[in-house]
């Protein structure tokens, strides 16, 4: 029944584009994937909010912290069984996967994509692993528009856009933040945008906030209403904040890494090391159990009037009323956070690290305010440095600090805080941007000679694959013939360069026409002047293995219109600067976005 109505739908929407111009049809398909993904983004956070609500209701009972500590280990070793036995034992994680997709396979991301973050994000999360769920809602909602396009043969140019719709509504309808979720597709993934392009990526985020602000219960969604007016004597404690956010930051990013780079070389199985995993995890939630799930509730408690309601239930719960006791509690916390959700995603659970960030934040800015007050240097709104501390994590961490600061501004209900938002994120940003080149998402795929940054040049170099531009047909000579040989092969071709190579292929010089030129016409040196007498070094050389910006910038330091190519340190071939840079601007032409 359900599938003979998607195939009606499907007719209906394809009767559409035979009415429609290209560009009413991207209109049409960004209200749709809008409505597709917020409908995601509610299954997603219904679950992990109602399982979340079960366990806090039976630990009341209980009075300790064994389901929070169990259910962790269930829903990690269930999302090992989904992935080994339905999605053929692989899933890719973080949102780096749709810039690669973007950049390497022509904005096709795979079907299964629309459904399998869902399921295992929601097993991971949904049963309290320490990671967010935007990141599978985002991968979602670029699978939606990717699939989508593809179903309707919509050109690359068109996948693409539909594909920042998908994440735009992902985002809006994760947080109600509609402004948030344009800036993020727009500053993370899709860096090169005209700004006709704004128009359906805004209808997909309204769409998605509208439909999430309708069924969504408030409460499920992470906002808050408490906050004080802006005080201009606390610019010197949010500067502070700023700085420290940038550092956690970047502390943040290199502990998760290690987390996961251990458990990647871990040489056990994928249900013993998801059990090793998890059971670490389960050990730390119970010690502090905030750190069950998305960690949302505990981030609206921290802004309200009672935080020591944080410690109910726990194993300090005796000294709920005690400031310095909760202050180290959120301090420990902090500083394990990293470590929780780098067990939950290493030992084989899927999530992502933006509600970890934004946790992370609210936490540190509880933190630095509380002890401020505390030491009686100076009474800050909590509240305030608690929302303003998310914004810092989220702009060090993602490198955004633009959808940070809406996002924060959004949430909270108005723009009261938008200078101190704009301090704190700059700042992190530029501190992070210092000790972490790329953000924690592409960080693995520069590793992997992939990466993509606001800089376009870049981005574009490195969509390019250098074999496709190599010219492996040159003619090439022996040093120990004579010109005639040469000349015979300059009459017979259009080269104007010539690799000199040995018996094993071995480069040993090149020679150009233009250097040779007064030479070829004089019979007596061309019959008598060897090969290796007119040969030059080449000024640089190029590996088939090198990326096109570093063959750019070998171009740009040589001066010369040909370099030769190796491989296996054997002459392969030639690469023509001009044939370089009409393969960089095809390309540029290809990806603008209109």
């Amino acid at each position: 029944m359900l599938k003979k109505y998607f195939r009606r739908l499907e007719s209906i929407i394809a009767l559409a584009q035979s009415l429609m111009t290209p560009k009413q049809f991207i209109f049409l398909s960004s209200v749709l994937i809008g409505v597709s993904c917020s409908l995601a983004v509610i299954v997603l956070k219904t679950f992990a909010h109602s399982v979340f609500s079960f366990a806090t209701y039976i630990n009341g009972i209980l009075k300790l912290s064994f389901i929070n500590s169990i259910l962790p280990i269930v829903g990690i070793l269930l999302t090992v069984f989904v992935v080994k036995r339905i999605l053929n034992g692989s899933i890719e994680k973080g949102t780096s996967q749709i810039l690669y997709a973007v950049a390497k396979k022509a904005s096709i991301i795979p079907r299964k994509q629309m459904y399998a973050q869902i399921v295992t994000s929601s097993l991971t999360v949904g049963l309290g692993g320490s990671a967010g769920l935007e990141s599978p809602i985002v991968i979602t909602g670029a699978a939606f528009g990717s699939n989508f396009a593809q179903n309707y043969k919509l050109p690359y140019k068109d996948r693409t856009l539909l594909i920042g719709c998908g994440v735009a509504a992902g985002i809006s309808a994760a947080f109600n933040a509609p402004i948030a979720g344009v800036l993020f597709a727009i500053e993370v993934l899709l860096v090169d945008v005209s700004i006709s392009a704004f128009t359906p990526i805004m209808i997909s985020a309204a769409t998605g906030a509208l439909v999430s602000a309708i069924v969504l219960d408030e409460s499920i969604l992470l906002s808050f209403r408490k906050q004080e007016a802006f005080n201009y004597h606390n610019i010197p404690f949010y500067i502070l904040l700023g700085v420290l956010t940038g550092f956690i930051a970047v502390y943040y990013a290199r502990n998760f890494q290690r987390v996961e780079h251990y458990f990647s070389n871990l040489k056990v199985g994928p249900y013993r090391k998801a059990l090793i995993g998890s059971s670490l995890l389960a050990l730390l939630i119970f010690i502090f159990p905030t750190l069950f799930g998305e960690g949302y509730e505990s981030i609206k408690t921290l802004s309200e009037s009672d935080p020591g309601k944080l410690l109910d239930n726990t194993l300090f719960a005796d000294f709920r009323d005690n400031q310095w006791v909760l202050l180290l509690f959120v301090g420990c916390t902090m500083m394990v956070k990293v470590f929780a959700s780098g067990l939950t995603l290493g030992s084989g659970g899927n999530g992502g690290n933006f509600a970890p960030s934004l946790f992370l934040g609210s936490y540190l800015g509880y933190f630095f305010s509380k002890f401020i007050t505390l030491i009686g240097l100076s009474k800050l709104p909590i509240s305030n440095f608690t929302m303003v501390g998310m914004a810092g994590i989220l702009s060090g961490l993602f490198h955004a600090p633009l959808t940070a600061i809406f996002l924060i501004a959004e949430i909270t209900g108005g723009y009261s805080l938008m200078i101190p938002l704009m301090i704190v994120s700059s700042i992190s940003f530029a501190i992070s941007k210092r000790f972490e080149k790329y953000s924690l998402d592409v960080k693995g795929l520069a590793k992997k000679g992939h990466a993509f940054t606001s800089n376009k040049d870049s981005n574009i170099l490195s969509t390019l694959d250098i074999d496709t531009i190599i010219q492996t047909d040159y003619l090439t000579v022996h040093p120990e013939e004579n010109l005639s040989k040469l000349v015979d092969l300059i009459s017979h071709s259009n080269q104007v360069v010539f690799a000199v190579v040995d018996n094993d292929k071995n480069l040993v010089g090149i020679v150009h026409f233009n250097d040779i030129r007064e030479i070829i016409f004089n019979s007596y040196q061309v019959k008598y002047t060897l090969i290796k007498d007119v040969m030059k070094t080449p000024l640089a050389t190029i590996s088939s293995n090198d990326s096109m910006e570093i063959v750019m910038s070998k171009f740009e330091k040589s001066k010369s219109a040909f370099l030769p190519v190796l491989r296996n340190d054997k002459y392969f071939g030639f690469i023509s600067k001009s044939i370089a840079l009409e393969a960089y601007r095809m390309k540029l032409r290809s990806m603008t976005i209109e």
